[in-house]
This record gives structure tokens, C-alpha cells and sequence, in this order.
């Protein structure tokens, strides 16, 4: 099942040509990212009692729509693949007359915090992950 996150876009948000900023769908996108694995048992205190953290490796984004200043949005995060150090998921933007806004592809991989090379997926996260995919 889809983690839903709603928030509103705020006008620090907002461009020269009066509509969100590219970048600022990144944004919007890890909010959802980092509620979502939150919301999974993976807070950044368990992260780093593990002494693990979950990487951005590659990212493709599709913008559809325009978002302006004070439009209500919400972000539904879904998983797509799971392998046995890294994980896709896949954001969908949604404007309030639910619209697609933008999607994107989000790869991650595990890495040991200190070393900074690439661990398997705790099993935990990796059994919630599956978890989702079966649910789709």
C-alpha cells in the first residue's frame, strides 16, 4: 500500500517564473522518502544504532505539472524493486485535484556508516519492503 504524505508548497518554494522550483520537487520527494522509512521502524536513531544508512544512487524524475505558492500537495511512495543491498521506490506527486505533478524512480543502496561501502539491506527493512511489493 502506498505511505501517503501531504504538505503544502510555501513561497520560499517558488521561482522567477512564479511556479515551484525544480529542485524543490527533490525536495518534496525526500520528505516523503524519509517519513515513509520512518514510518517502516527505520528512524535515524535505529539508523545509526545500526550504523547504516540508506543512499540516493540514481534518481529519475518525470515533471507533468506546475505546483504554485499555497497549493496543497501530497507524495504517495511506493516500493518497486528489492535486491539484497539497494531498493527502488517509485514517488508520485499529487496536486489537490489529483493530478500528477511529477514522478520519479528513486534508487538506494545500504551503506555501512562508518566505512561507507555498500551492506546488505537490514533484514528487517528488507522483509517490510517485500512486504510492500506483495501488497501491490
Amino acid at each position: 500500500m502506498a505511505h501517503r504524505f501531504a504538505f503544502t508548497v510555501q513561497s520560499t518554494d517558488i521561482d522567477v517564473i512564479g511556479h515551484v522550483n525544480n529542485a524543490k520537487y527533490l525536495e518534496y520527494m525526500e520528505w516523503a522518502r524519509f517519513d515513509w522509512i520512518w514510518q517502516l521502524g527505520f528512524t535515524l536513531d535505529e539508523l545509526k544504532r545500526r550504523a547504516v544508512m540508506p543512499v540516493v544512487v540514481n534518481i529519475n524524475i518525470n515533471y507533468r505539472k506546475e505546483l504554485h505558492m499555497r497549493e496543497e500537495v501530497y507524495a504517495l511512495t511506493t516500493a518497486l524493486r528489492v535486491g539484497e543491498k539497494s531498493f527502488v521506490i517509485r514517488h508520485e506527486l499529487y496536486n489537490s485535484e489529483d493530478v500528477l505533478a511529477a514522478d520519479a524512480d528513486v534508487t538506494m543502496v545500504m551503506i555501512d556508516a562508518n566505512t561507507r561501502r555498500s551492506v546488505a539491506l537490514p533484514d528487517e527493512l528488507k522483509a517490510a519492503l517485500e512486504k510492500e511489493l506483495a501488497a501491490t
